[in-house]
């Protein structure tokens, strides 16, 4: 059995494509900002990271930051998995990335091009956005009695879990380059898709539909970040906001 590290392993994603890994037997190790023994900063790039990649054969970058820094992060990695003779470098990325001019696709797109360029064996896997994410959209918009959402934009999200399977899948094999983009089951306007939110939680809420401008907004409306052609999640929106909300007791 193949030593995978896994990025940001304690994670949304990361901690499922952890449990997928262990699950066939492998020897994980996880990497985050705060946990030992692998706690380190990818941004610095400290001798931690080459402890970390000492003996592993796969690298699965699911780590990522909202105050930035993922491109210095990448390139430290990619150095260190260099210098480590790591073979196989997988990364998650977002469909969409090379069509949707939205800073954080871009970032995302150029970490792209660092996998593809680092001259070690890559894989690439593109998902449309989570489920998790448009519940936390969701439940900071409704905490107002008005809901604005961008006005004809339609989403496609996807069960975390299942993307983290066909991640560890992809970790298991062999390079793959660009792999198949993953999507969601079902594309559904945000305003649909907000009432779900509100009928799961018990809440009462106008949703305004609001037209933005800017070239991000255009590729948003245009579904520039959809995959209608690899529509292969199974669980749908409802099905997530069932479980979760069975979970936590309601969302009022």
């Amino acid at each position: 059995m193949t030593t995978i590290l896994v990025t940001g392993g304690t994670g949304t994603l990361g901690r499922h494509v952890v449990t997928r890994l262990r699950a066939g037997g492998h020897d994980v190790r996880v990497l985050t900002r705060h946990t030992p023994p692998y706690d380190v900063d990818l941004r610095e790039g400290d001798d931690g990271l080459d402890r970390a990649l000492d003996g592993t054969g796969t690298v699965v970058h699911c780590a990522t930051s909202a105050r930035g820094g993922d491109e210095q992060a990448a390139r430290n990695l990619i150095a260190a998995a260099r210098r480590a003779g790591v073979e196989h470098l997988v990364y998650i990325s977002i469909v969409g990335v090379d069509r949707v001019p939205f800073p954080y696709y871009r970032t995302k797109l150029a970490v792209e091009r660092q996998f593809e360029d680092s001259g070690t064996g890559w894989t690439v896997l593109r998902a449309t956005q989570f489920h998790d994410l448009l519940f936390r959209l969701f439940q900071g918009l409704s905490k107002s009695p008005v809901m604005p959402l961008p006005a004809q934009v339609k989403d496609q999200p996807v069960d975390v879990r299942e993307v983290a399977h066909r991640l560890a899948e992809l970790a298991q094999g062999a390079p793959a380059g660009r792999a198949d983009d993953m999507g969601g089951p079902e594309i559904r306007t945000l305003h649909s898709l907000a009432r779900g939110y509100l009928d799961a939680a018990g809440r009462r809420r106008a949703v305004v539909k609001v037209p933005l401008r800017g070239s991000a907004y255009e590729a948003f409306r245009a579904g520039g970040h959809l995959a209608p052609e690899r529509a292969v999640g199974k669980r749908t929106f409802e099905e997530y906001l069932a479980e979760r909300f069975a979970v936590t007791g309601g969302g009022r």
